[in-house]
């Protein structure tokens, strides 16, 4: 498969570049992933695709304000430095912008003093790794100096930085949100277990990989970068007796069925408790063994994500569920509408 199998047109003015004030009010395309029929709804409406005896997995991770600017030392420039991946107590990988002006050695000074980096190591496409000096909690460093790590797609300043946060976000560790997640309130998720449907969690935390686009032309040649994730006892639990009862794994974004398909994929197919590293790729020829459904946002032409969710509702569905999107003034990215990818139908339903 090429690249430009996953190419769609997209004008530019579709990109939402704030959020709605109302989380749940945002537009929910239903995909029906065996007949490719596409409906048109608000997400509030989620309710009614959700049936009792259903699970819904979300991803619980918390974005880090990781987007900090400083300055370089020797010359007084302005540096900017988004954390992506701490390797070790004090280092992260990181991007830098502009790159070219970061060496190894290069010393950066943020607030005036209060957290300062020298540069240890270059990788590619503009990576840098960092070891940081302080006094004090790092985490309490960064919610004073760093704000939220927004795409580079959306050039609007964001009012409230809880927007870009899932309401039930937890777990710190993110370079960016798991955006499935931003259209539930807390009334919603309560209206939804009112149903009899299961809620629970895990943790992906987003990396590297959200910044990089595909650079291949075979797809199969592409390395996805490595993303941490942990799985409760009691998460696995719910997934494993919502399967035995003949129930439905809805997972709420890319992240969280990344995470399921990768341990499902190390275990014969069955959900376990455990932590560790992703890098799995799906494209179309994957075959899913965790999850039923899928909620998730409108993703960038050619990007990874559109891959995996052809791979569950096929290519040609997806591309034509976009092209009625674009038509329909669909909202598109982190701040835009929603995809409900449905189920087949369970046989003897």
């Amino acid at each position: 498969m090429r690249l430009e199998d996953f190419d769609y047109y997209l004008p530019e003015e579709l990109i939402a570049q704030t959020p709605l004030k109302d989380r749940a009010s945002s537009r929910l395309m239903v995909l029906d992933r065996e007949t490719g029929e596409v409906s048109h709804h608000h997400f509030r409406d989620i309710l009614d695709e959700l049936h009792e005896g259903d699970c819904l997995i979300l991803n619980d991770t918390r974005v880090l304000p990781a987007r900090l600017i400083g300055v370089k030392e020797e010359t007084g420039a302005h540096i900017e430095v988004l954390l992506l991946k701490q390797t070790n107590e004090n280092e992260w990988e990181t991007l830098v912008k502009p790159a070219k002006r970061v060496k190894v050695g290069t010393e950066i000074t943020f607030g005036d003093g209060l957290l300062k980096a020298v540069c240890t190591g270059e990788l590619e496409h503009g990576g840098r790794m960092f070891k940081f000096e302080y006094e004090g909690i790092f985490v309490e460093i960064l919610e004073k100096l760093g704000t939220m790590p927004l795409p580079p797609y959306i050039h609007e300043k964001l009012e409230d930085q809880e927007r870009y946060q899932t309401v039930y976000s937890k777990e710190l560790g993110s370079a960016a949100a798991p955006t499935a997640g931003l259209h539930f309130t807390e009334e919603l998720l309560d209206q939804i277990r009112a149903k009899g449907v299961k809620v629970a969690f895990l943790t992906l935390h987003v990396g590297i990989g959200t910044f990089r686009p595909v650079s291949v032309e075979n797809i199969e040649d592409h390395d996805m970068h490595a993303e941490f994730y942990h799985l409760s006892e009691n998460t696995a639990k719910v997934i494993h007796d919502t399967k035995a009862n003949g129930g439905r794994v809805i997972a709420v974004g890319t992240t969280s069925t990344r995470t399921l398909e990768t341990i499902a994929q190390r275990h014969h197919g069955e959900i376990v408790a455990e932590s560790g590293w992703t890098t799995i790729f799906i494209y179309p020829g994957f075959e899913y063994q965790a999850i039923d459904g899928m909620i998730t946002n409108f993703h960038l032409p050619k990007s990874t994500l559109v891959m995996m969710i052809s791979a569950l509702a096929g290519r040609e569905n997806v591309l034509n569920a976009y092209k009625i999107a674009v038509e329909n003034k669909y909202r598109f990215f982190s701040f835009g509408d929603a995809m409900f990818i449905r189920p087949k139908a369970k046989k003897g339903n």
